[in-house]
């Protein structure tokens, strides 16, 4: 059977949605084959994806050139009533969608369904802002999904395979119940079907099917692979239904009390965001284990908060249920701190400037100690080097420094083996070259590493996946010298969770998250070069020391970000910033987080800092709206902010020591205040 036209999504409410929100009766969809490559393994699978055009109507060139990709736009359809929404080529027909194969096992008696998985981020983007969402109210998102299907969707007549928790079984549509996002089915005969941990047969799917009056979840539906084309639509229609209810939709939801603000904007977006960013591994794995536990608590907690609700009298002044009120209200605090934490870690913003401890495994990496024959090893790093390196090492540090009987020496090729080999009061000395490393460096012992040469010499290059790349949880760690070069490693180029770590004369060249000092740990940083970060420079949390001297931090997102929670137990953050040159940074040079009163019952106000900062200027933002950096300000160009907030900030109690320091082309100011 082929699809009709009003199965085309640009069609009916949401292409008159649009319409009314852009003051234009020519934007419509079309579907068009866009192939994209993803590699699994050494397969290569080409998926097709929907994309917005404007109507030939229009005129434009670029609406023309949209219709020669898409194989569509023959003048007869400009008279047609779905206001000129064109269709795939006739010739040839077929699906433009790809086949999901079920592969050799227990559900090898099912047929293939289309596959629909594998959607990029802006294609989901633009169905759920354009012809699904739109600006509808959480308590409105029902309707409006049921909307977007009626149109898309053949209403009868096509297979599925209903997917439940321990069973696939192949099922036929005979009707559709769009306002409750629901299907009528019956069972395909001779049964086929896949259990998992049970036996199946035809009474027991006919006994099933019955219980539930034939009606099973829209959601739970697969589409079975056909090659005519007539049902991409209703499986790219069920595939965004699927998604959004799985990823996207929460509980509470819709008794969020801000329902008059735009539900997309504010939640959606954002969520689906945070998806394709874990996706992509841009989200520390720490980080993604914290979300989803915080997520399944949530829902736990509000599923016993709308049981105990539901129970309670109208009006009933019993014991019991004045009992039952102060534990709702117990509940009700809890699911809404939740929330709040929930929406920090949603928010790519707020995600950013607050930041993520790592993952604990990494904070207690277990130090070595001392060798019980009591001797000290010297570790030397190099691929190869010449006579004269060799010599030079010897005559110039090894025979003055380290000529004891009890002083042995080991060479090895890369630097991870060599540090992975140290134990307390061993010294580590990397020759020029460029060593490129496939594991995380951790630093648990107090050791020293050393480049014998420039830093532009001695260059150690991560070339692999993973959040961390230098850790150091050492009582007392030195590094001079060196040159890190960071690819990818949310967790920071280096990250001092505990214990003290100095660096003299290195050079950082950041790609993701600069240097991260942790709550409890110290770090002396003098006469380095930090650069490149798209997050903060230097990350400082509470209750660490951290001493910054005569160094260069610039090109970054913010230069120096200070995390002041009020809500944690941890003393202040004690910072010495002496003679240091900030410039460049795309936003502050420093910028001190702290929550503001209005989001945290804990928070409080600095009594260094006046509560009248203004929240435009000093980028304060909501959890529940996207947060935005503020415009540039082109003042900041040419000399230091000397605002009387940024005058407040440089006198704030966490700096120990302020002086000396050069600020220069800070994107928005030299100096600010974030709240959240």
């Amino acid at each position: 059977m082929e699809q009709e036209t009003s199965a085309n999504p640009a069609e009916g409410s949401w292409s008159d949605k649009s319409e009314e929100k852009n003051g234009k009766s020519d934007f419509l969809v079309v579907d068009l084959e866009s192939s994209v490559q993803v590699e699994d393994g050494q397969d290569k699978i080409c998926h097709v994806t929907q994309v917005l055009f404007q109507n030939d109507a229009a005129g434009s060139d670029d609406a023309a050139g949209c219709d020669d990709v898409a194989g569509s736009g023959d003048d007869d359809d400009s008279g047609d009533d779905d206001s000129g929404t064109h269709h795939f080529d006739t010739a040839p027909t077929g699906t433009q969608l790809q086949r999901c194969e079920r592969g050799a096992g227990s559900d090898s008696g099912l047929p293939d369904t289309f596959q629909t998985g594998r959607l990029l981020f802006y294609e989901r983007f633009k169905a759920y802002q354009d012809y699904i969402l739109g600006d509808c109210k959480p308590s409105e998102v029902k309707a409006f999904t049921a909307d977007y299907l009626t149109k898309v969707m053949q209403p009868s007549g096509w297979r599925a395979v209903w997917s439940a928790d321990f069973f696939n079984v192949l099922v036929e549509v005979d009707d559709v119940d769009f306002s409750d996002l629901k299907a009528c089915v019956k069972l395909v005969l001779p049964l086929q079907c896949a259990a998992q941990g049970c036996d199946i047969n035809e009474e027991t799917m006919s006994t099933l099917l019955e219980a539930t009056r034939h009606k099973v979840p829209l959601k739970d539906l697969q589409v079975v692979y056909d090659e005519s084309g007539d049902y991409d639509q209703t499986a790219l229609g069920l595939e965004h239904l699927r998604f959004f209810y799985t990823h996207v939709w929460r509980l509470w939801d819709e008794e969020d009390g801000d329902d008059d603000f735009d539900y997309f904007v504010r939640c959606v977006e954002p969520r689906l965001r945070l998806h394709y960013d874990i996706l992509e591994e841009r989200v520390p794995a720490g980080l993604v284990s914290e979300y989803k536990m915080l997520l399944k608590k949530c829902e736990r907690c509000f599923q016993e908060f709308s049981v105990l609700r539901g129970s309670l009298g109208g009006d009933s002044d019993s014991e019991l249920d004045n009992v039952s009120m102060v534990e709702g209200l117990k509940l009700y605090d809890t699911v809404e701190t939740f929330k709040r934490k929930l929406k920090i870690i949603e928010n790519p913003l707020l995600r950013y400037v607050l930041g993520y401890k790592g993952n604990a495994r990494h904070q207690f990496i277990q130090s070595r100690g001392q060798r019980e024959s009591g001797i000290h090893v010297v570790h030397v790093v190099t691929a190869s080097c010449t006579t004269n390196q060799l010599l030079s090492l010897l005559n110039d540090r090894l025979l003055s420094d380290f000529s004891s009987e009890d002083t042995q020496i080991q060479f090895y090729s890369d630097p991870v083996s060599a540090v992975d080999s140290c134990h307390q009061g061993d010294m580590v000395f990397v020759l020029p070259g460029v060593y490129s490393v496939s594991s995380a460096i951790f630093l648990p012992d107090s050791i020293t590493v050393e480049g014998f040469g420039l830093p532009d010499e001695v260059v150690i290059e991560k070339k692999y996946s993973g959040d961390s790349f230098v850790e150091s949880t050492g009582a007392d760690v030195k590094i001079s010298n060196i040159k890190f070069i960071q690819n990818d490693a949310i967790d920071g180029i280096l990250c001092v969770r505990k214990g003290n770590l100095s660096m003299e004369n290195c050079v950082l060249q950041c790609e993701t998250t600069g240097v991260v000092v942790q709550t409890s740990a110290q770090l002396v940083m003098k006469m380095c070069d930090l650069y490149g970060s798209k997050g903060a420079g230097i990350e400082i949390y509470r209750g660490s020391v951290c001493t910054l001297l005569g160094n260069g931090v610039h090109h970054c997102k913010d230069g120096i970000l200070i995390k002041d929670f009020a809500d944690e137990a941890n003393a202040m953050p004690s910072i010495t910033m002496e003679n240091n040159v900030i410039h460049n940074n795309e936003g502050y040079g420093v910028i001190l987080v702290k929550p503001s009163p209005s989001q945290s019952s804990n928070a409080t106000v600095d009594t260094h800092v006046p509560q009248d900062v203004p929240t435009t200027s000093q980028t304060t933002s909501s959890s529940d709206a996207p947060a935005k950096w503020p415009e540039k300000n082109p003042h900041s160009q040419s000399q230091p902010s000397v605002s009387k907030h940024s005058l407040d900030l440089i006198a704030h109690k966490v700096f120990v020591s302020n002086q000396g320091n050069m600020f220069r082309r800070n994107g928005v100011a030299d100096f600010g205040t974030f709240l959240y």
